[in-house]
């Protein structure tokens, strides 16, 4: 065989095809407590938090993958979105667009994370093998029926899917630390808190830039289970 030849063959041998850096799953809070012009704000959100330069750039080099639920009473959530891959700028606003045009599937019923959850975990079952497996859960409310989220978390663990949380504060003021506490979970998990909806596409956008770097060990957590104290 010519050098030139074994030259070639090693260098597809040194470089495989690129993998999955992460697989997120978008998990939008569809309960009663989240009126029409709410729905809006959170999928109008997710577009722009995707549309994100920064953010898009990382899930096109990542070649990573994408889903959207909508979930809210125990028995009630349904995958939107199925999975994505992003290769490009053009997955992305594709992606962006359909998430901004999606129908509300209901518009009333309880709050129910851990069943949301469980489910999610099923989510994970259709998806490519990536580096990471990330469930972004936003929500306005606590648990108030069915599992308790904090009982899921260990099954969440065993699976190795991270459970990161936006929360919309709202009159709650200790609604950060109880996601903190009950719902996030995994290596670098952590809670980004919108004081209102008004304050969800940027807290959105900042939350999405941390989950799609690479080394978010680098960033400071903005919500755990020490610190009950409302963000300034």
């Amino acid at each position: 065989m010519r050098l030139s030849a074994v030259c070639c063959l090693a260098s597809l041998v040194a470089l495989p095809a690129a993998g999955c850096e992460v697989a997120l799953l978008l998990a939008v809070d569809v309960s009663g407590s989240v009126d029409r012009r709410e729905f809006a704000v959170q999928m109008q959100g997710l577009a722009e938090g995707l549309r994100d330069p920064v953010v898009s750039e990382a899930l096109a080099r990542g070649q990573s993958a994408v889903a959207l639920m909508q979930w809210t009473g125990a028995s009630r959530q349904v995958l939107s979105v199925g999975w994505t891959r992003i290769t490009g700028p053009a997955d992305v606003e594709a992606l962006a667009a359909r998430i901004t045009r999606l129908p509300r599937v209901w518009t009333e019923f309880s709050t129910a994370i851990g069943q949301a959850m469980t489910y999610g975990s099923g989510v994970f079952d259709r998806a490519p093998a990536c580096r990471r497996r990330v469930m972004d859960v936003s929500s306005d409310g606590r648990n108030n029926e069915g599992t308790e989220p904090a009982e899921v978390k260990p099954v969440m663990d065993s699976l190795a899917i991270i459970v990161n949380a936006l929360v919309i504060r709202g009159d709650d003021a200790g609604l950060p630390a109880y996601f903190a506490e009950n719902v996030m979970t995994g290596p670098n998990a952590f809670v980004v808190t919108a004081e209102d909806y008004d304050d969800y596409a940027e807290r959105m956008r900042r939350k999405l830039r941390r989950e799609t770097e690479r080394a978010v060990s680098a960033l400071p957590v903005e919500a755990i289970p020490a610190r009950y104290a409302p963000r300034p």
